[in-house]
């Protein structure tokens, strides 16, 4: 697990390959990253499924609850079978500006 902080944002990538104890990791860590916005960065791993991502849904309502942003990068996915519930886009751009346009909304009171 390769963790990278820029400012207000935390950047977590799997570098093992192993999906579930990359999870298990996470949310074992996640009281370190909770007064930040996280981005899980999951663009290596192939094969990844809608059920797969759900496992990261307890951690992404704890982040909305404290009003920071729970992004997942994934690269090669069916984005429109997967829950409004979590946030998930095909690179780490599109995640970055997801994370500025949703603190810009909590700045205005959205």
């Amino acid at each position: 697990m390769k963790v990278d902080q820029k400012g207000h944002t935390v950047t977590i990538k799997d570098t093992q390959g192993d999906f579930n104890s990359f999870v298990e990791k996470v949310t074992m860590q996640f009281k370190t990253f909770e007064k930040q916005n996280i981005i899980i960065d999951l663009s290596a791993d192939s094969g990844l499924t809608e059920k797969d991502l759900k496992l990261f849904l307890p951690l992404v309502k704890q982040q909305k609850k404290a009003k920071k942003s729970f992004i997942i990068v994934v690269s090669d996915l069916d984005f429109n079978a997967i829950s409004d519930k979590i946030t998930v886009v095909p690179s780490l751009l599109e995640a970055h500006d997801i994370i500025e346009m949703e603190e810009i909304e909590r700045d205005l009171g959205f």
